[in-house]
């Protein structure tokens, strides 16, 4: 579990830290192999390990795979590989990917299988923090590491899960100098009462440190929203972090849904038709929502066609690999929260 990648083959692998017999004698109930340590529990509950295959052949094609994106050390850089697949290539999907109603969930793997070398995308811990989708891809038949928020779950917003599942990527990125991409539909933390119980502040704040930290070069794209102090932290400000934008990006300390009502609070409670001074306030603040208007006050290089994503892309990571090449060895670390 301690491995830049693992994984276990279902029904076959187990994995704890006291057997069945031990349990068994401490607990007094019998408890079998698979039920105790099986890949159902380390790949989707505790997120011990990475990934879930069926077979062993498969165990081996995977590891080959991951292996394929990685240096020979941290000496080196990772191998470039032919892809048949142009860097001019404009997918046209793209343009209609993002949903025009803000609260529709969208399949963010269609989003980076339009921006990635075809079939390149090869991803990471699925089962485990599922806001959030990490993995490794290929541009121009260069490795790198893409995250994405995942709407299907939580809407996106990091929890406590996916905070670690962050933290452990971009240590394995950083390590093996991984240009990394970012992708963000991110509309926060995840909030309530489970997901402060969880620990979301204190695995989060480690995940925005290990962002921080990392000195790959790093480029995002928001796609769609980046709220609070989860969405501000989607790069290293103090590095080479390029900030692109789609026309379907919405920013903020807060969203407008929602924000409204904390920030105006006092004026709605105390309108005779409170829901409509909500809905009055909200059609005020809309007209200042569009990116083309906020884009130079937020640092954005550019709001960008979606479809120009991955020949922009294409042209920085042979930028990065230049950079990187002049950074290799090992990474040294502070202490995080």
């Amino acid at each position: 579990t301690i491995s830049h990648f693992s994984l276990m083959v279902k029904e076959t692998s187990q994995m704890f830290v006291a057997g069945p017999p031990v349990v068994e004698r401490s607990f007094g109930k019998p408890v079998g192999k698979n039920e105790l340590g099986g890949s159902q529990i380390h790949a989707h509950g505790s997120g011990a390990v990475d990934n879930e295959v069926e077979s062993e052949a498969e165990a081996f094609e995977q590891i080959a795979q991951f292996l394929s994106y990685l240096p020979q050390s941290v000496w080196h850089l990772p191998p470039r590989v032919n892809f048949q697949d142009p860097a001019d290539r404009k997918d046209e999907s793209l343009l209609s990917v993002i949903p025009r109603d803000r609260r529709q969930m969208y399949e963010v793997r269609e989003v980076i299988a339009g921006i990635v070398d075809k079939d390149s995308f090869f991803e990471i811990n699925a089962g485990y923090g599922r806001s959030l989708a990490i993995g490794l891809a290929r541009l121009d038949g260069y490795a790198v590491g893409i995250m994405a928020n995942d709407t299907k779950c939580h809407g996106g917003a990091v929890d406590a899960q996916s905070s670690e599942k962050m933290m452990r990527f971009v240590d394995l990125c950083d390590t093996f100098h991984l240009p990394v991409i970012n992708l963000v539909d991110n509309p926060g933390f995840l909030i309530g009462i489970e997901a402060e119980e969880a620990g979301t502040v204190r695995l989060g704040s480690r995940a925005l440190m290990a962002c921080l930290q990392a000195t790959v070069p790093w480029v995002s794209v928001i796609i769609r929203r980046c709220y609070g102090v989860a969405g501000a932290g989607h790069g290293n400000s103090d590095g080479l972090n390029l900030r692109y934008a789609w026309p379907s990006a919405d920013w903020g300390s807060l969203p407008i849904e929602g924000g409204v009502q904390a920030a105006y609070r006092r004026e709605i409670e105390a309108a005779d038709d409170p829901d409509a001074k909500r809905r009055e306030i909200e059609a005020m603040l809309e007209q200042y929502r569009s990116p083309l208007r906020t884009a130079e006050a937020f640092g954005i290089e550019e709001v960008i066609d979606p479809r120009d994503t991955r020949p922009l892309l294409c042209d920085w990571v042979k930028l990065a690999y230049d950079l990187t090449a002049t950074q290799l060895g090992p990474k040294a670390r502070t202490t995080r929260p």
